[in-house]
């Protein structure tokens, strides 16, 4: 039972955006979990966790089937390992709850909600982190979106939890867990009138490309130059955009061998009076060190030799294992394809680099993963910061959820930020957000094309963009003191709980 509700659990996140079934999912491993040893606890957790991560994130298996070079047998072993290993982040909070809070009752539910938000925490970071399938990615389109801008994915995971529980509590006709719903209605009405966005009256226009190369050839050799004309065409007849945007590694090879393309298209925009901005390869030709790379052309400063140390560039500082950088590489790279796959060398960029420039706007810039850590992120945006920026190649990934999973996670930047966001890929999702998270336009998967639009700019922050996580933490700390207290039977009696035939600890909660 413990793997069948955490396997219907994604059914909570895109595409399906069924939001509701996180709560009788989650009420049901802590019902299954009471009394229970904290062994038999962690082990439920273990069930669940692992349901969820075997349905929710499937689409990696994609990726290794297809370009990992791994018979079906091993490569499904792989995916069950990735599984079984994402599932101790849930084992740790039931295995803890079991330990400390064992019986039913109002405590338990006040540190399963902090634990909860604890062990997702751990889990976006240990090992590089893997934030994905936070609960709180469920309500991108779910009614306590209103709260991300003040608690974050993080903290709305927190309050999910919490809620599941208050509403386990509720069947066993505790009434005083009206609050949690009660409290959750008012933070509703009056948490979002604390952010200052609103629309500056600006715009930008933008052309968005999305080239839909097949990831089979995208690293070939021979196919260097149909790609960059590919790209130079497809922009042509949208120059008159303020802004046109290609996706991670549209120019896929070392900007060292395309310098004459570079300068020439930097004149091109220059001329037309907008600005560019690729993804790209970076490559220092004295130390031979490579970053994956966002490089703004349309300036035209006249030729130049490009150089990773250039001005107005980004270089990807999240790299993410096995498909950017290889740890033990020495030893793993000749077991197998999977672990030497094109482009898996990569440099780690800085954690705080200047936003983009293009023209009088400035854009605060993830690459592909890393718009899945909000810290990163947040940590990059400026008073000056005008939209957030996003590329990616989710052609790995084919037809799986994985990409619309990845443009959901985007759209909670967004949300958080209180920013317009584009984001643009190689052969979906590419799209135009608002400063709330909504899709604005978007084309479809799988297709080339340009989408255009106007975006308009905000001025403002958020109360995430001032604090962050932080006020996920102080909710979280202060559930987990009261999980810690215990109050007197006694009081609870004066309190007006005259009920004789339950335990005292449990009259208290």
């Amino acid at each position: 039972m413990a793997l069948l509700c955490g396997a219907l659990s994604p059914f909570a996140f895109a595409p399906y955006h069924f939001s509701p079934v996180l709560l009788p999912a989650l009420m049901g491993l802590l019902w299954l979990s009471e009394g229970q040893t904290p062994r038999r606890s962690a082990l439920l957790g273990w069930s669940f966790g692992f349901g969820l991560f075997a349905h929710g994130i499937a689409w990696v298996h994609v990726s290794i089937d297809n370009f990992g070079g791994l018979p079906l047998p091993v490569s499904l072993l792989l995916m069950a390992l990735l599984a079984g290993y994402l599932a101790l982040f849930p084992t740790l909070t039931m295995g803890l709850l079991g330990r400390f809070w064992p019986d039913a009752g109002g405590r338990r539910v006040l540190a399963f909600s902090a634990l909860w938000l604890i062990t997702e925490w751990l889990r976006g970071k240990l090992l590089t982190g893997f934030p994905w399938l936070w609960l709180g990615y469920s309500q991108v389109e779910g009614p306590l979106s209103p709260l991300a801008s003040s608690l974050g994915a993080l903290g709305l995971g927190w309050l999910i939890a919490l809620l599941a529980g208050a509403l386990l509590m509720l069947l066993r006709r505790r009434w005083l867990w009206l609050l949690a719903p009660a409290s959750t209605a008012l933070a509703l009405a009056v948490l979002p009138s604390l952010n200052t966005i609103e629309r500056s009256g600006d715009t930008l226009s933008v052309a968005l490309v999305q080239g839909n190369i097949p990831q089979s050839l995208k690293w070939e050799p021979e196919q260097l130059w149909p790609t960059l004309l590919k790209y130079q065409d497809l922009s042509r007849p949208h120059m008159e955009a303020d802004l046109v945007v290609w996706p991670e590694a549209a120019v896929p090879a070392p900007e060292m061998m395309v310098d004459d393309f570079l300068n020439s298209f930097d004149h091109a925009a220059a001329f037309r009076g907008t600005h560019v901005i690729t993804g790209i390869i970076s490559a220092d030709s004295f130390t031979r060190e490579f970053f994956n790379s966002l490089l703004v052309l349309g300036d035209d400063e006249g030729p130049r030799r490009h150089q990773p140390g250039d001005d107005n560039r980004y270089h990807k500082s999240h790299l993410l294992p096995i498909g950017e950088f290889v740890p033990l590489e020495s030893v793993l790279r000749p077991l197998a394809p999977l672990f030497n796959l094109p482009m898996s060398s990569f440099t780690r960029g800085n954690r705080v680099q200047q936003n983009l420039r293009a023209g009088e706007v400035s854009l605060a810039p993830a690459i592909c993963y890393e718009i899945a850590f909000p810290e990163q992120l947040r940590a990059n945006i400026t008073p000056d910061t005008d939209l957030l920026l996003t590329v990616s190649n989710d052609a790995w990934f084919g037809h799986s959820t994985g990409p619309l999973q990845h443009m959901e996670i985007a759209r909670m930047r967004s949300m958080e930020l209180g920013k317009p966001l584009l984001r643009v890929t190689n052969n979906g999702v590419t799209a135009i957000v608002d400063e709330q998270g909504r899709m604005q336009a978007q084309l479809p998967q799988f297709e080339e094309g340009v989408l255009t639009g106007d975006v308009a700019l905000v001025q403002g922050s958020t109360v995430f963009g001032h604090y962050g996580q932080n006020s996920a933490w102080l909710l979280a700390l202060l559930a987990l003191v009261g999980a810690f207290i215990r109050v007197p039977a006694s009081s609870a009696r004066r309190s007006g709980d005259h009920t004789q035939d339950r335990p005292a600890e449990d009259q208290a909660d």
